[in-house]
């Protein structure tokens, strides 16, 4: 396989960097696994924390190195520090107690007490899989899990995902009840409609535990442990059991970017120390997010975050991830407020070559764990290499996402009317990826939702939204909205590299912003939720804005569109017109507002092609004005207008803000 500077001249100054980056991370790889596999060799998980023994006994361990004494306290000893519950120093910061059977049991609520030189205090244990908040204190404990059936497991993983098509979701706010929704509820209620959507990967948020609610699960106290505020493992077992046995994959936003930096419940200062998994001073805290930054060159944190890799596709059939903050790992600076222009900046002192042998040795373990399993980087750097193979020394990621895509949209809507978008400029963007690395794009993610921001739709409509969404209206901005929805959602995804994303809802063009319950608005759930019944009620226009998702969707991955790079065909700054070629299909997209074509004629290839999808469908809630299934042919005559490698014409109607998708027969 050609290194990644062998593909990319612009790559060939930095090959020493490259060279050295790919010997440390092998180098680092031998320190850890030897010559065998990562995952033989990092099992932190099945070694510290709670277990139950063969024999019904208990053994809980824990690493504390600056600890001078460790006590159990809980529910079992009425939460007093005694001899009988005190751990054992083993050496090397590791600590020991062994229990009866009868000293403890499930669901029974524990943490510990670390003594330190010169203090000490509460702490739940670093390697707790189960934590629950009291409802009236708001204080967090540790809860042993031991139910006395194990979940059993009916159906394998999903299989490979070359090309993933993933809804995000957020399990929490997927209700449309003014509470927190549960793994059993999107089970019953939200996984059908994704199955039915066509989409065969979720991407859930926030399964880590996290003490702010509001934090969208990106400020993570407890690595380990699921988050219980929407049920227990045995149900989010259940829920990732059904999506498999409904051909759907599972991955998770993991983040190891950072961690909350309270100490009560979190690993901050947990054996009193600042630098325990952190870097100390100034480095060790996040300037933008109040947060505790890991030190990837410690075996401690390697050790634990690897082994948090595994146990996630271990203990719950997890089928990748999403690594959030990826650009705020690999950049001393975080990459706060700096423009990524030069690709120097990928290679020189700015980088922290921990973090980036850190994710290639995560990305190396998920396929040991998996072969089918994969991984996506949230990266807005745009490192070169990042999601390239590591034996074309690259750091080994399956997909990056392609984030300014999204901020390409915000920026034409805000800016310009869309009769003044450019052509060439949208297929720039839209195309404008690394071909030795995969992306997922997106027109909009949660990011786009959350409140301060706008999603595509309200951008669009604005308080439209409120008074015309009812089919029996007539509102031109409600109908240059629908229409424009519908056409930036499908040439962002026929255009996407290797896979589309879609957060959960816009599909449908869910109305307002996600604003999760704080002292600011009452802590009120009303903008933390998802109003499924909009897109059910059939007097309005939300369910033809799904009916157009699911279409798309469908033909995307029966066609398998996304396994061939598009091809321009026209980008007509005149008349706003852009027509692609993608495998089978050309994609015509009149952007005009006013401008309907009859006979629009381009340079295609030879063949005959059908009407398979267009935007103006009246179970699109458009005006019908073209023909399902009509059949056009491409007669062999020279075309000026488009791609001059094509000796056929094809002409065509193209209706005012209207997109079809002719597939070749």
């Amino acid at each position: 396989m050609k290194k990644i500077y062998q593909t990319d001249p612009w790559l060939a100054p930095f090959k020493d960097a490259i060279d050295e980056r790919h010997r440390r991370i092998l180098e680092t790889r031998r320190h850890i696994a030897g010559d065998g596999l990562l995952k033989d060799a990092v099992n932190n998980h099945m070694y510290y924390g709670l277990h139950k023994c063969a024999d019904g006994s208990w053994v809980f361990r824990e690493f504390a190195p600056n600890a001078n004494k460790i006590y159990l306290i809980g529910e079992g000893n009425n939460w007093k520090r005694t001899d009988a519950y005190a751990l054992q120093p083993l050496g090397k910061g590791n600590w020991e107690l062994k229990l009866p059977e009868m000293f403890l049991h499930h669901g029974q609520l524990y943490k510990i007490y670390i003594e330190w030189p010169g203090g000490g205090g509460e702490r739940l244990p670093s390697y707790a899989t189960r934590v629950v908040q009291d409802p009236v204190t708001k204080v967090f404990c540790a809860q042993v899990w031991a139910p006395e059936k194990p979940f059993q497991w009916k159906h394998g993983h999903a299989g490979k995902r070359p090309h993933p098509l993933i809804y995000e979701c957020h399990i929490g706010m997927a209700t449309e009840k003014e509470k927190v929704g549960t793994f059993e509820e999107f089970r019953k209620d939200v996984l059908p409609r994704v199955k039915k959507l066509g989409y065969d990967t979720i991407q859930i948020m926030a399964l880590q535990e996290h003490p702010y609610y509001g934090s969208f699960g990106y400020q993570v106290s407890n690595f380990f442990a699921l988050s219980s505020r929407f049920g227990t493992p045995e149900e989010f077992k259940a829920l990732v059991d059904d999506a498999h046995g409904k051909g759907i994959a599972v991955i998770m936003d993991i983040v190891h970017s950072h961690s909350v930096d309270n100490v009560a419940e979190g690993l901050s200062e947990f054996d009193g120390r600042d630098n325990l998994y952190f870097y100390s001073g100034p480095q060790g805290r996040h300037p933008a997010w109040g947060s505790r930054c890991f030190d990837y060159g410690k075996d401690e944190t390697r050790y634990y975050l690897l082994s948090n890799v595994k146990y996630w596709m271990e203990e719950y059939h997890i089928d990748g991830f999403r690594f959030d903050g990826v650009t705020s790992m690999l950049y001393w600076d975080h990459g706060l407020g700096k423009d990524f222009g030069n690709y120097a900046l990928y290679f020189d002192k700015g980088v922290d070559e921990d973090a980036v042998i850190y994710l290639s040795l995560a990305t190396q373990l998920v396929r040991e764990m998996n072969p089918a399993g994969f991984t996506i980087a949230e990266d807005m750097s745009g490192m070169a290499g990042l999601a390239a193979p590591l034996q074309a020394y690259g750091v080994g990621f399956d997909f990056r996402m392609a984030m300014g895509v999204a901020d390409h949209w915000i920026k034409w809507i805000k800016e310009k009317s869309d009769d003044e978008w450019s052509m060439g400029e949208i297929w720039w963007e839209l195309t404008n990826k690394r071909a030795d690395e995969k992306t997922v794009s997106y027109a909009e993610c949660h990011d786009q939702a959350l409140v301060g921001d706008k999603t595509i739709i309200f951008r669009l409509m604005d308080k439209e939204m409120y008074f015309a969404m009812n089919k029996a209206s007539q509102n031109d901005i409600v109908d240059r909205g629908i229409a424009l929805h519908k056409m930036i959602r499908l040439v962002t995804a026929a255009t996407s590299g290797d896979g589309y994303l879609n957060f959960m809802g816009n599909e449908f063009g869910h109305p307002e912003w996600i604003d999760f319950p704080r002292e600011g608005n009452g802590w009120s759930y009303k903008y933390a939720r998802r109003q499924w019944s909009l897109e059910d009620n059939g007097l309005l226009r939300y369910g033809d804005l799904r009916n157009f998702d699911e279409a798309m969707v469908h033909l995307i991955r029966e066609e398998n569109l996304l396994a061939e790079r598009p091809i321009l065909l026209v980008a007509d700054e005149q008349k706003k017109i852009l027509v692609f070629l993608r495998k089978n299909c050309i994609f015509a997209l009149n952007f005009s507002p006013t401008g309907s074509f009859t006979d629009y004629g381009f340079a295609a290839p030879a063949g005959t092609y059908v009407n398979v999808l267009d935007s103006d469908r009246k179970e699109f809630n458009g005006f019908g004005r073209l023909q399902e299934g009509e059949k056009h042919i491409a007669v062999r005559a020279k075309c000026p207008n488009g791609n001059q490698a094509y000796d056929h014409t094809l002409k065509v109607y193209l209706p005012a803000r209207t997109a079809i998708v002719l597939k070749q027969v």
